[in-house]
């Protein structure tokens, strides 16, 4: 249907002042070089220089041939000769008119299609016609050459070739496909302002564009609207803003500068003008409807991406009442639309029916399936489709193996993955960029740097997106040399130069790996180069020193950023003021705050809780509160870490009526309170003395079943500081009773009680359960411990001392000696022995001797244990006065008398270090062996003279929450990096 009968133009309605205002429009000289608006007119004849041969035979397979022949010919030389205008001026002559337009299509460079226009433009005989425009148009809009093809629209105007339905169509479609959905847009505008009404296929086009940016209510009004008779101007700007345009009119569309060489554009021929202004009077439209299977296939598309299911179901049943011919698309489109939203068992019955109605299926309906299944985790089902593609005939193109390879590399199915690729390489596809970062990732994650590497080295030089995806890949497994060889790797062409994305996450991979100095220099090396930092640049690394603590390079970061016209995240101001916060310079920190409300960057939660975190910490409680007011003038709700700071603060100050107020505006707040906040209020009363408080509270928490671990063991030490043990060991069997005890610091708190009230046998059991059948390996504090409990026992303080040594020292058998000890010193022969197995098998110091000597002699094989004396004295190991108490231990068990005597001798005559432990070992071993002591040992031992030493070894069990009161919740406490990534 042409122009003429869709827009009838009467004399009478030329009259109208719309029709006035059109005419005037377009003959407007400064605005358009088109000729006045003829709603008659047609498309000028398709001739273009008259040739001087004779007509060509049109019926006639061997002419067909010869000019097949010319133009094969032709686009040869065209495409290998470096002077374009003397190889057409060589055919110039014999060259049809239908030629120049097959000549234009199949050319494949931008560049020459521009100069072969140019040269046919030149000939004297040359006509313009529009068919000629719409292919370079089309050929400049693929390639995304705005300023040339602007160039060519203008020249376009001048020669007075008007654009028809189809110029505006292939424009949409161009610039949509472009990423340029607003220009696309303004392209419908400017149809409108022509008198030009959208036909099928510039519509469908337009609701293409729009479904494709996501705009589905938009594209489904367009639709309806247009098939309505009408086009509702105003609802083809994505935003509402008045932007001023070159030439000082108004626009609703904002300019950007990728915008701006298309202004032009729309100055030629008619320019943007307020939506009021292109209300034009046009004739009544009667309604329309689509007649072409590719606009169905659209928006069936439409409406399934849009998740209106219902919609697609209608437009499918139009299509079929319409007689409307369905094809391939059409099935492929219903069968992603219905899988995508889980219904596969519908998606496979369209399958069928498709076979049914003849339709054939191609390489992209498999395509899909293979999708589906391997979206829905079904690697098998994906695998079927995948071999189904050569059973019906046909070859896996770029997509299945790229989506094949995805789907494998995802489940890290190493082997399938490389038979892929051997299927690949045999049937000479090349792998796409795409597949080979996923290829990759796969092997970095399976840890097979080696073979990631040789594929990259065997795949060239992918894109820089690419590289810089597989950059990532590697600095998020630590593996930061192999990330910083692919940035420096050697490049070929300089157009394969590193780009911003490259220095952004190779910065970003040194801050991982914490070699923040290379990443300040990669920083400063980017901008050598003449790559100006985005700013996600910026950012990124003002986060990352400022999380390194290195303030002072992310201050002067964040102030270089503001002078290149960015503006920091409200994550970046945060990073910088917790830094700040941290370490202790609040005055800067409010700086940056104050700097931050100056920038027009709304603070949020995470700054206000560094300010106030920082100021309480530092018991600064006033400003604290100063900056919680304000979080809640600014409609901000306060979080459970900033009252928990707050609650903190309250409780150091001593003011119970601010640690209340918090508590309340905690049990105010919905859901459960997190562990800090639990910790907290029961902390906060206990410190304050308020202990039925604290009692109250956790009797609350264990009402409404949020008592946990930790809360048990605030609570139990609450009762241990006052004194109050018999409680104390109440809540810890409460604990074990509730299945509490999951890790090293709930068993810790257990033991402490236990041994605080010298229950040690039940310690030893404790212990038992928790390397045994918890399978939990003891901590420092577990140790701890152990050693205070040895050390009030009845077991020789230098052997302690021995042992804790040996632990901090990390001899690799220290742990198992403690536990041998410990089972010994019980009476636990059967674990002590165990464990001394262990000790057998490194005894490299006197300290593991001791303790195998001490634990077999303490079960009563004194034969074992004197054999391992002697092989201590085979080994050259000198004895200890560790030795000496074990070994007289062993004589009087043994009823050797005379060994107990030569220590006896050796002690009294000062040739072993004196030692209460051993006079004492020596006092028992005589008892032992039946022998008055008083007869054989001529002194008492002075017992006051150690008993300054005794009271530097026997000390009370430090405790794990006194320990942990200021870090133990320090997770939960405001980190100020904790959104910044």
């Amino acid at each position: 249907m042409s122009c003429a009968e869709i827009f009838p133009v009467s004399s009478s309605s030329l009259s109208s002042p719309s029709s006035k205002f059109l005419t005037k429009i377009f003959t407007k000289p400064l605005l358009c070089h088109f000729p006045p608006l003829n709603p008659r007119w047609v498309s000028p004849p398709l001739t273009c220089f008259r040739s001087k041969t004779l007509p060509l035979p049109t019926n006639v397979s061997s002419t067909e041939n010869d000019s097949d022949n010319v133009l094969d010919s032709v686009l040869k030389l065209l495409e290998t000769s470096n002077d374009v205008e003397d190889t057409l001026d060589s055919f110039g002559e014999i060259i049809s008119p239908k030629e120049i337009t097959m000549i234009l299509k199949k050319l494949r460079n931008w560049e020459i299609v521009v100069r072969v226009f140019k040269w046919f433009r030149s000939q004297n005989n040359y006509v313009h016609n529009v068919i000629h425009y719409n292919v370079v148009l089309r050929t400049l809009g693929r390639a995304k050459q705005w300023d040339q093809l602007r160039l060519c629209w203008i020249e376009m105007a001048k020669n007075n070739v008007l654009p028809t339905n189809n110029t505006y169509s292939m424009l949409v479609h161009c610039y949509g496909k472009g990423g340029l959905g607003k220009e696309a847009l303004l392209w419908v505008k400017h149809m409108m302002v022509r008198g030009f009404f959208p036909d099928e296929v510039t519509m469908s086009t337009v609701v293409k564009v729009l479904k494709d940016v996501g705009e589905f209510d938009r594209a489904d009004r367009f639709y309806k609207n247009w098939c309505g008779g009408k086009v509702d101007l105003d609802d083809l700007d994505f935003d509402s803003s008045d932007c001023a345009i070159a030439d000082g009119s108004r626009s609703s569309v904002p300019i950007s500068f990728k915008q701006f060489l298309s202004t032009e554009l729309f100055k030629t021929g008619g320019g943007i003008r307020d939506s009021n202004m292109l209300s034009m009077d046009m004739e009544e439209i009667a309604p329309l409807k689509p007649r072409l299977s590719t606009t169905y296939n659209t928006l069936i598309d439409l409406y399934g991406k849009a998740g209106r299911l219902k919609d697609a179901a209608d437009v499918f049943a139009d299509m079929m009442k319409s007689g409307v011919a369905m094809d391939t698309c059409t099935f492929n489109t219903l069968i992603f639309i219905s899988g995508s939203h889980g219904n596969l068992l519908e998606a496979e019955s369209l399958l069928d029916k498709m076979e049914e109605r003849g339709i054939s299926s191609n390489t992209r309906t498999y395509n899909i399936f293979l999708s589906l299944y391997a979206t829905a985790g079904s690697i098998d089902a994906a695998l079927s489709y995948y071999r189904r593609i050569r059973e019906v005939g046909l070859f896996p193109d770029t997509v299945t193996y790229r989506a094949l390879l995805g789907a494998l590399c995802t489940e890290n199915m190493v082997q399938a993955v490389e038979g892929v690729i051997d299927e690949m390489e045999k049937n000479s596809v090349s792998l796409d960029a795409l597949s080979l970062s996923g290829i990759v990732k796969m092997y970095i994650n399976e840890g097979d740097v080696d073979k990631a590497n040789d594929l990259l080295q065997k795949y060239g030089e992918p894109p820089s997106f690419i590289c810089a995806a597989i950059i990532d890949a590697f600095a998020e497994k630590g593996f930061w040399a192999e990330a910083e060889n692919i940035f420096y790797r050697k490049r070929d062409k300089a157009r394969q130069a590193r780009d911003i994305l490259e220095f952004n996450v190779m910065i970003k991979a040194y801050g991982k790996a914490n070699h923040y100095d290379k990443a300040v220099l990669l920083f400063e090396e980017m901008k050598y180069q003449g790559i100006s930092p985005a700013d996600s640049t910026y950012n990124s690394i003002i986060q990352m020193l400022s999380g390194a603590d290195l303030v002072d390079q992310a201050r002067d970061l964040t102030v270089e950023m503001q002078e290149m016209g960015f503006k920091p995240h409200c994550q970046t101001f945060s990073a910088v003021i917790g830094c700040y916060a941290r370490l202790g310079q609040l005055s800067d920190a409010v700086i940056v705050y104050q700097e931050m409300i100056s920038a027009g960057v709304k603070p949020n939660e995470t700054v206000y809780g560094a300010l106030i975190n920082g100021f309480a910490e530092h018991g600064r409680l006033d400003e604290a509160l100063q900056y919680f007011h304000l979080m809640q003038e600014s409609g901000l709700s306060a979080n459970l870490v900033v009252l928990t700071t707050l609650m903190k603060s309250y409780s150091k100050a001593g003011d119970l009526k601010g640690v209340k107020s918090i508590y309340k505006q905690m049990q105010n707040m919905e859901g459960v309170l997190d562990l800090a906040a639990r910790s907290s209020m029961i902390t906060a009363f206990a410190e304050l003395g308020l202990v039925s408080e604290a009692k109250l509270t956790f009797e609350k928490f264990k009402e409404t079943g949020q008592a946990d671990s930790t809360s048990y063991g605030i609570m139990m030490y609450v009762y241990k500081d006052i004194g109050m043990i018999d409680e104390a060991i109440k809540i810890a069997e409460e604990m074990k009773i509730s299945g509490l005890l999951r890790d090293c610091v709930s068993y810790n708190r257990v033991l402490t009680c236990y041994a605080i009230n010298r229950q040690f046998h039940k310690c030893g059991e404790l212990l038992y359960e928790m390397i045994v059948s918890k399978k939990l390996l003891p901590d420092d504090g577990t140790l701890i411990v152990l050693f205070t409990i040895l050390k009030k026992a009845e077991f020789p303080v230098e052997a302690a001392e021995q042992l804790e040594l040996c632990y901090q020292e990390g001899k690799p058998y220290a742990s198992q000696a403690t536990y041998t000890a410990l089972y010994s010193l019980l009476g636990m022969h059967t674990l002590a022995l165990k464990f001394a197995q262990t000790v057998l098998e490194n005894l490299d110091s006197s300290a593991a001797y001791n303790v195998a000597i001490y634990a077999y002699a303490s079960a009563g094989d004194v034969e074992k244990a004197l054999n391992i004396h002697m092989k201590m004295r085979d080994k050259h190991v000198e004895p200890d006065i560790v030795t000496y108490i074990n070994l007289v231990g062993c004589y009087g068990k043994a009823g050797m008398v005379e060994g107990v005597k030569k220590i006896h001798s050796l002690f009294e005559y000062g040739e072993i270090e004196r030692s209460e432990s051993l006079f004492k070992a020596i006092k028992d071993a005589y008892k032992i062996c039946n022998i008055d002591p008083s007869q054989h040992m001529r002194f008492k031992f002075n017992s006051e003279e150690y008993s300054e030493g005794e009271s530097e070894t026997e000390y009370d069990i430090e405790t794990e929450y006194d320990i942990e009161s200021e870090t133990e919740y320090s997770e939960g406490e405001y980190d100020s990096n904790s959104d910044g990534d």
